[in-house]
């Protein structure tokens, strides 16, 4: 534990071989800039803007096959194209001597026709479309319903396995230090481990052990291809986010983290890191009366999963300075990853350190598709506008 003038959340950390020199991560936050799906020279900008000396990156979500998108303008790994964009992005990050991964993603149900193949339903673990209470985003930038999905068929799951380790190839060959599997957020992988979705009579369902098995699946073939060093995972078994809910979260989180526990054993090498998500992240897990229960009982359940995992633990959602300060100090998280302040603070680590005042982040910009309002034009302490300005000349 560091001292109050110097708060472990500023401390040095071994990441697996990567030496970090602050716990304050990138969280992943879909922005909706790669238009047709490339990544380009606004993305690039973004990432260098909050790349540190000896800092840590995930990216926003990263599509691994064409079924997989639920925004408009968000980036893949399955095409030629899509990894050479995501070369100038690294090669940015990496300039400035930090580090950053590439969260892989499907979103499942959570998508509508006008983003898949030929229009076809939205690939899940059910025919259960998400609640009206959600709405998608459209192309047009319209909000719409979810439609029916398509319940996966046992025998496509291993496709859909193989999606998630050929992107995690792609990504390594786009010079990524790692990969961040998506299993939270009520995407995809999360679909199959909540029982509020789940409602399969197959392998893939039922039991805890069944409803994990895709996600243990697509963590074991990315470690054998990888590498387990280069692999994070992230979950949110309190979530209740575009439906997400399961009966017994604690239960979950538990059950996971022990079959990954067990795959560490089995390969004899430690994931990169688990990365868990608390409800702060959704506006619907911010009353003390939530679904979940009060701001105490999630910090018990998030350091009951921290103490059962075997590795480096993250925690997100909804952290603030004095928050993420309070977690490593106390031994609950390694590393913090932050997201919303991120966006409006490229500098964010530097405001943190010596406790400066904070941009406003305006959400109206969260999605749109501006490569520079809302996106690269927040100002920093020192250069206020550069980013503007940098971009301009690329």
């Amino acid at each position: 534990m560091a001292s109050g003038d110097n708060p472990a959340l500023f401390s040095p950390y071994k990441l697996g071989n990567f030496n970090l020199s602050h716990r304050v991560v990138l969280a992943p936050m879909t922005r909706c800039r790669a238009l047709n799906s490339v990544p380009n020279d606004a993305l690039a900008e973004y990432y260098r803007q909050r790349a540190t000396a000896g800092g840590f990156l995930i990216t926003e979500g990263t599509m691994i096959s064409p079924t997989s998108a639920g925004f408009p303008h968000v980036p893949g790994i399955f095409t030629e194209e899509q990894i050479e964009g995501w070369k100038k992005v690294v090669d940015a990050v990496h300039k400035e001597g930090a580090v950053i991964f590439c969260q892989l993603w499907h979103v499942g149900r959570a998508s509508h026709q006008v983003y898949q193949p030929g229009g076809g339903a939205p690939i899940s673990s059910t025919r259960k479309p998400i609640s009206n209470k959600w709405k998608i985003l459209m192309p047009d930038a319209t909000y719409g319903s979810y439609p029916e999905p398509r319940p996966l068929a046992a025998h496509e799951i291993p496709n859909v396995v193989e999606d998630y380790r050929l992107a995690a190839v792609n990504a390594i060959k786009a010079g990524f230090d790692g990969i961040e599997i998506h299993g939270a957020h009520g995407y995809l992988l999360d679909q199959f481990m909540k029982d509020g979705i789940n409602d399969r009579t197959d392998e893939y369902g039922g039991p805890l052990e069944n409803r994990c098995k895709f996600l243990l699946q697509a963590v074991e073939s990315i470690a054998a291809s990888i590498g387990a060093d280069r692999v994070g995972v992230r979950i949110s078994p309190a979530i209740d986010h575009l439906d997400a809910m399961d009966s017994d979260p604690r239960s979950l989180g538990l059950a996971v983290i022990e079959r990954l526990n067990k795959l560490q054993f089995k390969i004899g090498s430690k994931l990169s890191y688990l990365h868990v998500t608390q409800p702060r992240y959704t506006a619907y897990g911010q009353t003390e009366s939530g679904p979940h229960g009060s701001e105490e009982e999630v910090a018990k359940l998030m350091r009951t999963w921290r103490g059962a995992y075997v590795g480096t633990f993250i925690c997100s959602g909804g952290y603030t300075r004095e928050l993420g300060i309070e977690a490593v100090d106390r031994g609950d998280a390694d590393l913090v990853a932050y997201g919303r302040l991120f966006i409006s603070n490229p500098d964010l680590v530097s405001r943190l350190k010596v406790n400066a005042g904070l941009n406003r982040y305006v959400r109206a910009t969260f999605y749109t598709h501006d490569p520079v309002v809302g996106y690269t034009d927040y100002p920093s302490l020192e250069k206020g506008n550069a980013g503007r300005e940098r971009l301009s000349r690329l």
